[in-house]
Order: C-alpha cells, then structure tokens, then sequence
C-alpha cells in the first residue's frame, strides 16, 4: 500500500499502515492529502444554536427564547418591549410556548412576578416574626400563668 504525502514513513503508526491490506474509504480519504485549488469546495457544516434557558424580563414579563443564548448578548441589551436593561432578565424555569410573548399572558406573567417579588422580602421576616410569637407565647403561659 502506498502512503499518502503528507504521511512520514517514520511513524509508528505509518509503518502499521504499510503493512495493513484492508483499509476502509474513509480512512483511506482521512490519509489523502489535502488538495488545494482543484476546484471543488469543501462542504459547509450549519448548526443552529437555541438558547437551551429563557429568561424573562421582570418589568413587563416578556420571555427572551431566541437563537443566541442570553449569556452571549451585549451588557446594552434591552427588553423589546419595555426597554428594561438586561440585568432585569432573569431565568426562567416552565416550558415556553409559542405564543408566549401574547399580550395576555405577558400581562398575567407581569403580575405573578410583581405578587411573587413583593412577598419575597417580607416572608423571611414574617417567618421570623411568627416563631418570635409563637415561642414569646410558650414561655409566658408556662412561667407566668
């Protein structure tokens, strides 16, 4: 068998080649030289990239599900439809519809997460206020009754 050019018959793996009989086409093609300005153009592989993770913008409730992941926009992104920065995006776990940008349900998105982010804050303290109560309660029945 004849090595191709750019194969040096120093190599190991070269010298193993010579004694092999039985090569498939495809090795044979991965072992030809490369050739340059015959003509023939190589083949363009396309792959399209989804962002695997929405994120939705929290003043308007507009989910951002598009080609390029949210990672990879500019800091000077904004909301489409309200014009939020993009530090006002944040991910966003259900799946997404096609229609998920409707009108409608960006409206009731938009009011779950205002409901959602003015509980957030308050809960630890109500938290911490009610076993305050609870305990505060306990001891006075059980030493001053």
């Amino acid at each position: 068998m004849d090595l191709p050019q750019n194969v040096k018959s120093t190599d190991p793996i070269a010298q193993n080649l010579k004694s092999s009989s039985s090569l498939s086409p495809f090795v044979k093609h991965l072992l030809s030289p490369v050739r340059r300005g015959s003509g023939a153009a190589a083949p363009k592989l396309f792959m399209r990239v989804t962002s695997q993770q929405a994120y939705i913008c929290r003043d308007c409730g507009y989910i951002y599900n598009d080609r390029t992941p949210f990672e990879k926009l500019p800091n000077n992104y904004f909301c489409p439809v309200c014009g939020a920065p993009k530090r006002r995006f944040r991910a966003y776990e259900p799946a997404v519809t096609k229609n998920a940008n409707d009108t409608n349900l960006r409206k009731l998105r938009k009011s779950e997460l205002k409901r959602n982010e003015e509980i957030g804050p308050c809960l630890p303290c109500a938290e911490g206020g009610g076993v305050n109560s609870v305990v505060s309660t306990y001891f006075f029945c059980n030493f001053f009754l």
